[in-house]
């Protein structure tokens, strides 16, 4: 056995693979889970426990074409450990989605969506780790001031596409960083930034996020109201929300309102706003990276039930939109029926028509997570 995994880490990770089995917890979540139970597990063992087991949910599809049954997370673990990926991309033995370690019903939807060879490309490049980014905070900083504080001591680099955005190319205990703690930035993938970047509203606006969540997007572009008008957040999820109010203190925001789904109706907000953001619930597909245990939970009765689900969302959030005002909706998928089949739908069903090109991003295409988002104008 190789010095990395010793018999402590290869415990661990055993322990954690075959507890790994609530369809609906996240791996990173079950991660810091385990390790808050599991205290004597030190930092260098916690980063390639989680690395390992990883990268094991990643390429499950490939590792276990090469076990017999009944297959055991120990042998996934001995033979994760000698593979190499590239390898086999090539062999004409294996089975396309195999190569890539996807579903076959999953990666079959792709080809039919992209074509064989940005499938091949897309499900590849979403078995390797996603860079991590940060959007600058505007309201209390540059990005030229960070960059400035930070090269001498991270290897860093400024985002190609987004003009907030700060590329790290090691990995960083972000929420240790003084510069994290005075609201300086904010961890986000640059997809995401270009998203935040479709809400184009003025001082003085009133700005609804329908979707908020924890407030990533609000975060993004509340500077553009130059701490003029009023951003309303807005999320069926209380915990959620909570987490929107710390970091929106935490970031100097103060004119934004937290708003439950009751609170929301209360208000009169019905036809006032000049922005809507629609940040749908969606598939996460352009998120394998961060979420590899997502492929393996994908169904297409699922994917069904999150359309509707689109569509009720929608048709709720226009109703607070004013005549001529805009919104955004954005989903991390890269599914058509969740994106250009929905733009369709809305267009024929809702008062709305396109401003312009929808924003469409890739893994495999300058290293971002996979996004759709378009902005449309309401006609009445």
């Amino acid at each position: 056995m190789p010095a990395e995994i010793n018999t402590f880490r290869k415990n661990h990770l055993t322990n954690i693979l075959n507890l790994f089995v609530q369809p609906t917890c996240p791996l990173d979540l079950f991660l810091a889970g385990y390790f808050r139970a599991h205290k004597a597990i030190g930092s260098k063992d916690r980063r390639f426990i989680s690395d390992t087991a990883y990268g094991i949910i990643r390429w499950q599809g490939l590792i276990d074409h090469f076990l017999k049954d009944p297959i055991s997370w120990q042998a996934r673990i001995d033979t994760f450990l000698s593979l190499k990926p590239e390898s086999h991309l090539q062999n004409p033995l294996l089975p396309p989605h195999v190569k890539v370690s996807f579903p076959k019903l999953f990666y079959d939807l792709l080809s039919e969506y992209l074509g064989e060879e940005l499938a091949k490309d897309f499900c590849f490049t979403s078995n390797f780790p996603a860079p991590t980014t940060v959007r600058v905070n505007t309201l209390k900083t540059t990005r030229a001031s960070l960059l400035e504080r930070w090269t001498p001591i991270h290897q860093v680099s400024p985002t190609t596409v987004s003009p907030y955005g700060i590329l790290f190319h090691r990995k960083v205990n972000f929420l240790e960083l003084p510069e994290f703690k005075e609201g300086l930035f904010e961890i986000q993938d640059e997809a995401s930034q270009l998203i935040t970047d479709l809400v184009r509203a003025q001082p003085g606006q009133l700005v609804l996020d329908f979707c908020a969540g924890s407030g990533g997007k609000t975060l993004g572009f509340a500077h553009k109201l130059a701490k003029r008008g009023q951003i309303y957040l807005h999320d069926i999820r209380s915990r959620a929300l909570t987490e929107a109010r710390k970091r929106l203190a935490r970031a100097g925001i103060q004119n934004a309102q937290i708003l439950l789904n009751a609170d929301l109706y209360k208000r009169g907000l019905q036809g006032k706003m000049d922005w809507v953001l629609i940040d749908a619930p969606c598939s996460g597909t352009g998120t394998l990276r961060r979420n590899p245990d997502m492929k393996w939970k994908f169904q297409i009765d699922h994917l069904q039930q999150l359309i509707e689900l689109q569509r009720t969302i929608v048709s709720e959030a226009l109703t607070f939109l004013k005549p001529g005002g805009h919104c955004v909706y954005a989903t991390c998928s890269i599914l058509p029926q969740e994106n250009d089949q929905q733009l369709d739908f809305f267009l024929n069903h809702f008062p709305l028509e396109l401003v312009e090109t929808p924003l469409r991003t890739f893994p495999q295409k300058g290293a971002m997570d996979g996004f759709f988002g378009v902005i449309l104008r309401k006609t009445l």
